[in-house]
C-alpha cells in the first residue's frame, strides 16, 4: 500500500503536466482565426496566424511569411511549411497564467515559446522580393 502511495507521489508532477497538454481540438478552438505572437527567453521570436482547415502562416517578425499546415501526431501538434515541406516541427502546447506556451519536442534542449500577444487581425506580410 505504502509503495503505491510513494510511486504515485513520485510520478504526480509528470501526470499533472501531461494533463495540461492541449489536445488538437483544444488547440484548434483556442487558435482558429487568431494571430499569436511568441517570445523565447524574453525576446520576440515570431508570430503565427491560424487559418481554417488547419492552415497556418508563420513569420519571424521580419515581414516575410511562410504558409504551412498543422496536424496532431501522438498527442503533439506538428507543423510543416512551404519552404521545407518534409521538415516537421512538433510541439506540445499548454495553457499557463500568461497564455499559451509551446515546447519544441524535436529539440533535446526543449526550446520554449510563450504567448506575448494575440490578435484577431492577420499578420503583415511584405511578399516576395522582386528585382535585383
Amino acid at each position: 500500500m505504502w509503495r503505491a502511495v510513494v510511486l504515485l507521489l513520485l510520478f504526480w508532477p509528470g501526470l499533472a503536466a501531461a494533463q495540461d497538454q492541449l489536445s488538437a481540438a483544444e488547440f484548434e478552438a483556442l487558435t482558429l482565426g487568431k494571430t499569436y505572437y511568441y517570445s523565447s527567453n524574453g525576446r520576440p521570436y515570431g508570430a503565427e496566424e491560424y487559418l481554417p482547415d488547419r492552415k497556418v502562416r508563420w513569420s519571424f517578425l521580419d515581414g516575410q511569411c511562410m504558409d504551412g499546415y498543422w496536424w496532431e501526431d501522438a498527442g503533439l501538434i506538428c507543423f510543416a511549411y512551404e519552404d521545407r515541406p518534409d521538415d516537421h516541427h512538433c510541439w506540445s502546447f499548454r495553457l499557463q497564467a500568461g497564455g499559451l506556451a509551446a515546447r519544441f519536442e524535436n529539440d533535446p534542449s526543449g526550446r520554449e515559446l510563450y504567448e506575448v500577444e494575440q490578435s484577431d487581425k492577420p499578420m503583415t506580410c511584405l511578399g516576395p522580393k522582386i528585382g535585383v
